[in-house]
């Protein structure tokens, strides 16, 4: 009759359980979104990448750029160093393309 001497519990007991295992499932499902959204725009910043320098690739016959084409162009490619997207000296390279010097 050893288990009939010990009258309390040895573990946190159904309801303890059950509260431990709805934080540690919540805990797995934020990380797993910050993932998930971390990955979609890694995967949107590399489309945008690849789609810029698609554009900025030169044409078989240049023609003159208006200047609010070369505005535009410009603007992408200052928010994508602001972004992270580009280096320095990418997007050194790529201005001095843009503005053909």
């Amino acid at each position: 009759m050893r288990g009939l001497s010990r009258r309390g519990r040895r573990g946190p007991g159904l309801l303890g359980t059950m509260a431990r295992t709805a934080v540690i499932a919540g805990t797995a499902s934020s990380v797993a979104g910050r993932v998930t959204a971390r990955q979609q725009a890694a995967a949107r910043d590399q489309q945008e990448l690849d789609e810029f320098r698609r554009s900025a690739a030169p044409a078989a016959a240049p023609q003159p750029a208006s200047p609010d084409d070369l505005l535009d162009r410009l603007t992408r490619l200052g928010e994508l160093r602001a972004a992270g997207v580009l280096t320095e000296d990418e997007f050194s390279a790529q201005k001095a393309r843009i503005l053909g010097s």
